[in-house]
């Protein structure tokens, strides 16, 4: 506001080297009132740098907080909101709709409100010169001032959808880096190019088309000052004419309504920047008012039941319907697993067996029926109690970059390299860290790229073993594992001293057949459950799935 002051004060100040300095030929008064010019100039840069300052600054604060906040609303989401939104869409909100939010601030604080400040301070200013002059910025502005909004209107919903196109050219990018070996065993790099140049090309249209709508802000608003200024000399010439004004005050009106163009090109520039900011900011607002619907329960850490002879998990006739689903992904499941006990999960593809283990650490809610652990209903815990009663290791091997050790820890944030090194031996993991020169400071890649699939999945077994939990899920987590090491794996996990309650989800019936309960699925319900030996004679699906792995010549392998 200091800086806009300034600047209105001189074209008073060339009024006034006009009617009086160039007038009366008195080179002092110019000279003075030139000093006065500079001083205003000093003055203005100063108030201009400061205020760029604390503009940046607070937009960039704003952003990081934002960020934070969004981040951290994403990790309060389920599952079920995560499959609803997807990767990609959060991934543009946290990032380039966040850039845009941070520079539609800087902007708006620093220009967007200095302009309008202009514009009005230039009418007023007008108004003490000659007020039928000052009429012609009555009209102008208020036309002006449609124009640039009405656009700006329109162009809101338009910068929205270009997000949402954006949204998708990010999720094809996404895939096709991620499965890049499977484009290219597939011979799909063609193929995949034209999609994604099809989506490039529809995004950039899109941008053509709300870019020729924004563009006609400037000529519009050339037009309208343009008139305005024809305007404004014709009656200032009357006035001359007249003696009511002098040729000063006339140049002072013209210098204000160049000060309303100036100022008004400006803003048609800015609006885009601030119309882009706007439709994102409702995107990143939108995820923020969505709601978790998995509600947090309050029961508190470290709950052991006082009966030991409380199971350790049941199912109380669970079902489980994804969302946006019409069919049911588990069926009245009803079983309970006594502490200790190991329960092998086995079914053909798609029969639900990563679905029934996930609704242990309540990554899923049920849609009927409850899921106990300990006893206690699962929504009855608070989420980060319910989980450190239990280690998982997810069908599809996870480690993040950094080291060994780093990724061995967050089973366990205090762990020692003793017990790091023991959960790393029960995993058939040991050799591998022996074997690397700096141990467990050796380095992984991002995702584990530097280990083969069989490594990635023993160090992610290791890493639920550190936590020492009292249920542990292995979700199909040994399919990359020989025989050999998956038997010697299944070998350890028996002989572990804090004897966990143990899941183990498998294809294979040799990985399960000696556990002390065999849950078999098909469609989503449980067709068998029993030990191995009971369900080779009471249940046909389990006994055709051992069968087809063992049956040699018309014999079974018994061993």
């Amino acid at each position: 506001m200091l800086e806009a002051s300034f600047e209105l004060f001189v074209p008073l100040v060339i009024a006034s080297i006009i009617d009086v300095g160039i007038a009366n030929q008195d080179k002092a008064y110019i000279f003075s009132r030139c000093g006065i010019l500079i001083l205003l100039g000093i003055i203005g840069l100063i108030c201009s740098v400061t205020a760029q300052y604390f503009a940046a600054k607070a937009s960039v604060g704003f952003a990081k907080k934002v960020r934070h906040a969004l981040f951290s609303h994403i990790q309060t989401f389920s599952c079920t909101e995560l499959d609803k939104l997807g990767t990609s869409t959060l991934i543009t909100r946290l990032t380039s709709d966040m850039n845009q939010v941070q520079n539609g601030i800087n902007l708006t604080l620093r220009l967007f409100l200095r302009s309008p400040f202009v514009v009005f301070g230039a009418m007023l200013m007008a108004f003490t010169i000659d007020i039928k002059c000052a009429l012609i910025f009555v009209v102008a502005i208020p036309l002006l001032s449609i124009v640039v909004f009405g656009i700006m209107l329109l162009s809101i919903p338009l910068y929205k959808k270009v997000q949402k196109k954006l949204d998708e050219v990010l999720l094809i990018t996404r895939e096709n880096l991620i499965g890049v070996r499977v484009l290219r065993a597939f011979c799909k790099e063609k193929e995949e190019t034209t999609h994604f140049i099809n989506t490039n090309e529809e995004l950039t249209q899109l941008q053509k088309y709300v870019g020729k709508i924004s563009a006609l802000l400037n000529p519009l608003t050339y037009i309208i000052i343009n008139f305005a200024i024809i305007a404004l000399i014709h009656q200032g010439s009357l006035q001359v004419s007249l003696g009511i004004l002098t040729q000063g005050q006339v140049v002072a009106l013209y210098n204000y309504m160049s000060q309303i163009l100036v100022e008004l090109i400006k803003l048609a520039n800015l609006i885009i920047s601030i119309t882009k900011a706007v439709a994102c900011g409702n995107r990143i607002q939108a995820v923020l008012d969505l709601e978790a619907s998995m509600l947090d329960g309050s029961m508190p850490t470290n709950i052991s039941p006082q009966d030991s002879s409380t199971a350790a998990v049941s199912f109380c006739h669970a079902s489980l319907c994804y969302a946006g689903s019409s069919e049911e992904a588990l069926t009245d499941i009803h079983f309970s697993v006594q502490k200790g006990e190991t329960v092998g999960v086995i079914g053909g593809t798609g029969s639900g067996k990563s679905s029934l283990v996930n609704l242990i650490p309540r990554f899923y809610e049920v849609s009927s029926g409850s899921v106990l652990v300990n006893g206690i209903n699962v929504k009855d815990y608070s989420q980060s109690s319910l989980r450190a009663l239990i280690g998982v290791v997810p069908q599809k091997a996870v480690l993040f970059k950094g080291t060994i050790r780093e990724n061995m820890q967050w089973g366990k944030k205090t762990a020692s390299d003793e017990e790091i090194m023991e959960a790393l031996r029960c995993a058939q993991a040991e050799e591998i860290v022996l074997g690397k020169e700096e141990g467990l400071d050796h380095k992984i890649e991002q995702g584990g790229k530097n280990l083969s699939g069989g490594q990635r999945q023993r160090f992610t077994i290791a890493r639920a073993l550190v936590g020492r939990p009292e249920i542990l899920i292995l979700d199909d987590s040994s399919s990359a594992l020989d025989f050999a090491t998956d038997a010697a794996l299944r070998s350890a996990l028996c002989k572990l001293s804090w004897k966990p309650t143990t899941f183990i989800v498998s294809q294979r019936t040799a990985s399960i057949r000696h556990a002390d309960k065999i849950i078999v699925l098909e469609d989503g319900e449980a067709v068998g459950i029993g030990t191995h030996n009971e369900l080779l004679e009471t249940c046909e699906v389990y006994r055709e799935i051992y069968e087809s792995q063992f049956k040699k010549e018309g014999k079974t392998d018994e061993k």
